[in-house]
């Protein structure tokens, strides 16, 4: 295992090249266009045209469940949809996220299918060039995929984590640039950062704790990539970390069940099913929620 140190100085060294640069199958086709004009019927009644929430990103864009061993309807997107169609009965939402999607992977292809598109990113694009002025909110999350075997049993993969965090320095960029390219000016475009389910490796013992702390600087590092790449491109940033309480192993609180552990491990076992049988990095419905809610308050001038 390598030291915390050498860990932090070679991590947050790639993260600061990637903040200078800058000064998780089954995704769903785009949903069926709406006509896109407003007029009268022919009793005088107006049709509203709908307007459109288009979301992209991997798993968790998805709502992948393990328990129901695939994407469903409980995502951050879908629970984040129904909170802003409360507001816009005709809001619509194009939901785009592919389990199993990498930087990579969302702007060649390679995972999901979609009609008309190559990939993820191309389908986004042509529907937002479509749409032009129709979109409301486009929402991103990326490039967990690119890190998430870096992190073993053993101990942190080095090279794999500075590999994983300059690929995402390098092409989340070019994916948030040419969706912002495409949707114009009209859209709201929030893209968040990542929480640490590693940390539920707490539970394990000594060795388990070293490694929950290393990997909170394998996330402190990749999250400055994707925040430069998000900022460089426009896109305001839904800071899941913080709300997770990421690096926040100074606050111990009761876990039923479990007992006293630092406030970073109890969210992840609360928000995530990695500390239930399933051992699994996505988050629960609960989870689900939390990450709806940072992505509302910055909608809403929140934070």
């Amino acid at each position: 295992m390598l030291s915390t140190s050498r860990t932090a100085r070679c991590l947050m060294g790639v993260a600061s090249a990637a903040l200078a640069a800058a000064a998780l199958t089954g995704a769903t086709a785009p949903a069926a266009v709406a006509h896109s004009t407003t007029a009268p019927d022919a009793h005088g009644s107006t049709h509203h045209a709908p307007d459109y929430y288009v979301s992209l990103g991997d798993s968790l864009a998805a709502g992948y469940q393990p328990n129901a061993g695939g994407n469903t309807d409980e995502s951050y997107t879908d629970q984040l949809y129904a909170r802003l169609r409360k507001h816009d009965p005709n809001l619509v939402h194009v939901k785009l996220g592919c389990s199993g999607e990498t930087t990579q992977t969302m702007i060649s292809g390679g995972i999901c299918s979609y009609a008309g598109a190559s990939s993820q990113l191309d389908a986004a694009v042509k529907f937002l060039d479509a749409h032009k002025g129709q979109v409301s909110y486009v929402t991103l999350d990326i490039g967990a995929n690119d890190v998430d075997g870096c992190t073993t049993a053993t101990g942190l993969d080095m090279a794999c984590a500075e590999q994983g965090i300059a690929t995402v320095a390098a092409e989340l960029p070019q994916i948030a640039g040419a969706v912002h390219k495409a949707g114009g000016a009209t859209p709201r475009y929030v893209g968040m950062n990542y929480y640490d389910p590693f940390l539920a490796a707490w539970l394990t013992g000594a060795a388990g704790q070293q490694l929950a702390k290393d990997s909170v600087t394998l996330s402190t590092g990749f999250n400055a990539a994707v925040q430069a790449g998000l900022h460089s491109s426009g896109f305001q940033l839904a800071d899941v970390s913080r709300t997770f309480a990421t690096d926040d192993f100074g606050r111990p609180v009761t876990l039923p069940g479990i007992g006293r552990v630092p406030l970073n491990v109890a969210h992840v076992c609360e928000w995530t099913w990695e500390c239930t049988p399933y051992h699994n990095i996505h988050a629960n419905t609960l989870g689900y929620g939390v990450i709806a809610n940072v992505f509302e308050r910055v909608l809403e001038g929140r934070r």
